[in-house]
């Protein structure tokens, strides 16, 4: 079957499809990544098996050093493999294969990096930096075809062509990160790596260079392996989503599903860490700290396993009868607590639920328009009967933080009127006298 897809035709070929009819574009399969010899070996990952289809979003979640980074160039074939093997449309690319097929490989997937000053040259013109690929790959029919595709490219990253002789130290970090997905991009490819693409730019520019990813993925049927450590990011962005701890793919899921029901200890920990933006709630959140010691792996081995739902969790039988069972519960896991969860909510196995208070649990279902703005407490002081009316409404129809601000308002302005009434009739009397 290889040897039917090399020579420029896996970029047209088909995949194997799975049970459900979806194409398969990546498998990793086992695959092992050791570093160093002998003693001094260490094995960055560990058994570790996903798939990525055609189109889809997959992320590798986790915390810095479980690997993340070192699967995703095992699959450009920067790392080597120590066991297992990568499929690319059911094509073997890892380990020895021939320079056609290695090739096809390079053009077929490609890599956003995470520093974008560091992955671009400062000696290239930005012309020259999204050219090299045309050159390599001799993807273009002349010179007027090759700036044709330049500019086209440049354009829909949202820069400018008079920005393609300038140099990478000229730019800004969100404009040198469209540069660098500009590059692969202009390549055609059917996977892009995308090594925490975000975490080096500023927040105003992330969701910027999130949504081009987006429409690049809506409009050339892009299939992404997103390396982040952010999951309020990769919650949006990802159609399935890897947890990885240690070099080991510890729970696998679509991005819901997780989030729903996040089984595994090391999973509900990441979760729980998710800031709020609320300094409040953020304040009186239970962190779970994940400990590995709760697995006790002495008899019982711990395998992969589906438990249904396309939810895949790592564990020993005893554990995987545990998931299974609250899966098939069906009541969503609440891993973000602040200080008492719902009643109806349920707690994994390895969690156990602090009580919070009732104050903070009405804070998590104040309305929207709840904002505590400062005109109702200055509105309440110079009016405070009206504020006292107002605060009274906004209790009952939990608006707290407009409630407070109107009753501090009402409170403050009562007590200043009384100060100004009690001095008149002193003054008054003094007066009389």
């Amino acid at each position: 079957m290889a040897d039917n897809m090399i020579g420029g035709r896996l970029h047209s070929a088909k995949g194997p499809v799975d049970e459900s009819g979806r194409e398969i574009l990546l498998s990793v399969k086992n695959i092992d990544i050791t570093f160093g010899n002998g003693e001094d070996a260490v094995k960055a990952v560990q058994n570790a098996s996903f798939d990525i289809y055609k189109g889809e979003t997959f992320s590798l979640v986790g915390e810095s050093g479980s690997g993340k980074t070192t699967i995703g160039r095992a699959v450009i074939r920067v790392n080597s493999l120590s066991a297992g093997e990568i499929l690319y449309k059911g094509v073997r690319i890892s380990g020895k294969i021939s320079r056609a097929l290695d090739r096809e490989v390079i053009r077929n997937i490609q890599m956003v990096f995470q520093d974008p000053a560091a992955s671009l040259n400062e000696r290239a013109t930005v012309e020259y930096i999204i050219s090299e690929g045309l050159y390599n790959f001799h993807l273009f029919e002349n010179q007027a075809d090759r700036m044709r595709k330049v500019e086209t490219m440049i354009h829909e990253v949202g820069l400018l062509p008079e920005h393609l002789t300038r140099y990478p130290h000229e730019f800004s970090g969100g404009q040198r990160q469209r540069i660098g997905i500009a590059r692969a991009m202009v390549m055609e490819p059917e996977l892009v790596v995308a090594d925490e693409p975000i975490s080096a730019l500023d927040v105003s520019i992330r969701a910027q260079v999130l949504n081009l990813m987006k429409k690049f993925q809506r409009e050339k049927g892009l299939a992404y392996l997103f390396i982040a450590h952010d999951l309020s990011v990769v919650r949006f962005v990802s159609d399935r989503i890897g947890v990885i701890y240690k070099g080991r793919i510890v729970e696998v899921a679509d991005a819901e599903e997780l989030f729903n029901f996040p089984l595994h200890p090391y999973t509900h920990s990441l979760i729980s860490a998710i800031p709020i933006p609320d300094p409040k709630l953020e304040k009186n959140k239970v962190l779970y700290t994940y400990n590995p010691s709760i697995h006790d792996y002495s008899v019982d081995q711990p395998e992969f396993v589906c438990i249904g739902h396309n939810h895949y969790v790592y564990g020993n039988q005893r554990e995987i009868e545990q998931y299974r069972a609250i899966r098939e519960r069906g009541v969503p896991i609440q891993a973000i607590t602040i200080a008492a969860l719902n009643s109806d909510a349920v707690a994994p196995p390895h969690v156990s639920p602090t009580p919070t208070p009732d104050a903070d649990e009405a804070f998590l279902k104040a309305p929207i328009h709840d904002t505590g703005n400062i005109w109702y407490s200055i509105l309440s002081f110079f009016l405070p009967i009206l504020g006292i009316i107002a605060a009274a409404l906004f209790k009952r129809f939990r608006h707290y933080r407009n409630y407070k601000m109107c009753k501090k308002g009402a409170i403050y302005g009562l007590i200043t009127y009384g100060v100004i009434l009690l001095l008149f009739l002193i003054l008054l009397i003094a007066v009389l006298r």
